[in-house]
């Protein structure tokens, strides 16, 4: 069975991820509506109607907004911690809906614990914890067929324990979120841009750079730049950022970097 990774969506307007080895299929995060899901699943020429579940790793909207519709529409299960799952739920009853249309919504709920893996299908899910300003925030690998791949975005520094996380990988999907210099001087009010700089916050260009020098292992076959801001960065700003990075390790250089963006799927990487 190969294992495929297409990044549908990855930004501050939406973020999901397809994870598929043989028939499983996992949408990881569901940040895009039901309907553009559905559309840009269909631009990577899979059927929306075969999604095995959808696993999410925080309850912000960018990573949630099309939750509720996804999975009742494809009758599948949302697996989420419970500390996500209570905020995303209050989250949902502030926003005005009656307290009844969230649990039908979610009717195949299925809570998870960081650190504690499980299995969708033939695919071995690892969820661990990132430092971010959510309820219980987490990032992923992913298992199946002798590939690994891990997807961590949305997190103010790299501890020790997420490095671990992203050792022996064949695909990383990453965050590079900002550049510092381009967001002390933009628009974001200086409340937000502490916010972004703190260590619950995002991962800038220049901090996973010193990542990729210091502590990368290089084994990733694919780099994937995600989460890239709109406002604050620039695709090729990030790109070049971490090449220059890898270009101090020579021997890192076969590994393919990739920038992921808001408006279009990337191309499907196959293992």
């Amino acid at each position: 069975m190969a294992v495929s990774v297409t990044v549908l969506a990855s930004g501050s307007k939406g973020n999901s991820t397809l994870i598929t080895c043989g028939a499983t299929r996992i949408l990881v995060d569901a940040g895009l509506s039901c309907r553009e899901t559905r559309r840009r699943l269909k631009l990577a020429g899979e059927d929306p109607g075969s999604l095995s579940a959808v696993v999410i790793s925080h309850e912000h909207s960018d990573h949630v907004n099309g939750l509720a519709t996804i999975a009742k529409k494809f009758d599948v299960p949302a697996y989420m911690t419970g500390s996500t799952y209570n905020a995303w739920y209050k989250s949902w009853r502030d926003a005005g809906y009656q307290t009844g249309d969230a649990g039908p919504a979610l009717a195949k709920r299925e809570l998870f614990r960081s650190g504690q893996p499980f299995t969708i299908g033939s695919v071995e899910v690892m969820p661990f914890t990132i430092p971010h300003d959510a309820a219980d925030p987490v990032g992923f690998t992913f298992a199946a067929e002798g590939v690994k791949v891990a997807i961590v975005t949305d997190l103010g520094y790299l501890p020790p324990s997420v490095r671990e996380n992203l050792r022996d990988c064949d695909l990383i999907l990453i965050e590079s979120n900002h550049d510092l210099e381009m967001l002390r001087i933009g628009p974001y009010p200086w409340s937000v841009k502490q916010r972004v700089l703190s260590r619950v916050g995002h991962l800038s260009n220049e901090a996973l750079a010193d990542f990729l020098i210091a502590d990368y292992d290089g084994g990733a076959a694919f780099l994937i730049l995600g989460h890239i801001s709109g406002e604050n960065n620039h695709p090729e700003v990030a790109r070049r950022a971490a090449e220059q990075a890898l270009e101090r390790r020579p021997r890192l250089l076969a590994n393919r970097l990739l920038v992921a963006g808001q408006e279009e799927p990337l191309e499907t990487i196959r293992f």
